[in-house]
């Protein structure tokens, strides 16, 4: 069931361009594309929640460092100057991606090495700790835009398609969130994968039969780190625009009410939450000003009254249609 929900999500996805008077016109797209952006990040998010029990509350800081590479990297570029005076900068997305989410597993590297010493509250004031600490790094950075951000004015350059047109970014991020998904389905249904479930469900069973607890863990942090500065480096290409507000502990809570709401421990619930939400945003800041008054309630009818999120609702509709 869960295979035939996920093909029916991406197909559905993948349709949205060719008819786009049916979903709001060109514009809709764009709004698509930050959707599926946002569900990378949720995804790599949920490997450790949903799956770890690991909750991160610094998970935005890998997002926006993957943003900040890219942006950086571009702006070296086009001053001609070297950053630090060693690394040339550049404006190819083949070089810039794969750079964002090295950047961003290094430093998820380095704070889950320290982070993952400690388990619950104490995790997940760390986790904040350091995301903060990520946050007025690049607050203070003047050179880098500081407050006001860095602006991107050319997207990078990927062959001969133009990354201008939102649709072939629409496209780009399609593709980048099928590799993603497809990658942490095979994390999951491997030995590491059941390990990893074993670690939320009982974390001191599975050391006293003798499993290294803490490198798996980190393994996991590390790659749910890249998967969010895949999204960052994206969402830099997609906005031409990269910000501290990327990095706040906000967003971070963001990505984790995408998890829930779509169903943490599900390989397609994230997506389905990462859609469900900035869509509401969305709507509900056309309607009203106050639109977060109205989005709190609506939430918590989702989470009190869809066990498992959206994606268990609908998995027990369909249980349910099939007896």
């Amino acid at each position: 069931m869960g295979l035939v929900l996920a093909l029916l999500t991406f197909a559905a996805l993948a349709a949205i361009p060719l008819f786009p008077d049916l979903v709001g016109g060109p514009a809709t797209i764009t709004l698509f594309a930050r959707m599926i952006l946002y569900a990378i990040a949720a995804v790599s998010l949920n490997l450790i929640l949903g799956y770890g029990g690991l909750v991160s509350f610094g998970h935005a800081a890998y997002l926006g460092l993957g943003g900040y590479t890219v942006g950086i990297l571009y702006a070296h570029f086009i001053s001609g100057s070297p950053f630090l005076g060693l690394i040339p900068g550049t404006n190819q997305l083949l070089v810039t991606v794969p750079a964002a989410m090295l950047v961003s597993g290094l430093f998820a590297l380095a704070i889950g090495a320290l982070s993952l010493r400690t388990t619950g509250v104490q995790f997940i004031m760390i986790t904040l700790a350091f995301a903060q600490m990520v946050f007025f790094l690049f607050v203070s950075l003047k050179v880098y835009g500081g407050d006001d951000g860095l602006i991107v004015r050319r997207p990078n350059v990927l062959f001969d398609l133009n990354l201008r047109d939102t649709t072939t970014m629409y496209y780009i991020g399609l593709v980048a969130l099928a590799a993603y998904v497809w990658l942490v389905a095979r994390i999951v249904r491997s030995r590491f994968g059941r390990v990893l479930t074993g670690l939320r469900q009982n974390e001191r069973r599975m050391a006293a039969i003798g499993i290294s607890t803490y490198r798996y863990k980190l393994v996991a942090f590390v790659i749910a780190g890249m998967g969010a500065g895949l999204a960052g480096a994206l969402m830099a290409n997609l906005q031409r625009f990269v910000s501290p507000d990327m990095l706040a502990w906000t967003k971070s809570g963001e990505l984790m009410i995408m998890v829930i709401l779509g169903g943490a421990g599900s390989l397609i619930g994230p997506i389905w939450g990462a859609i469900a939400l900035v869509g509401m945003e969305t709507a509900l800041a056309g309607w009203t000003e106050h639109w977060q008054f109205w989005l709190g309630p609506i939430l918590i009818c989702i989470v009190l009254f869809a066990r498992g999120g959206l994606y268990g609702f609908v998995a027990s509709l369909l249980k349910r249609d099939g007896r």
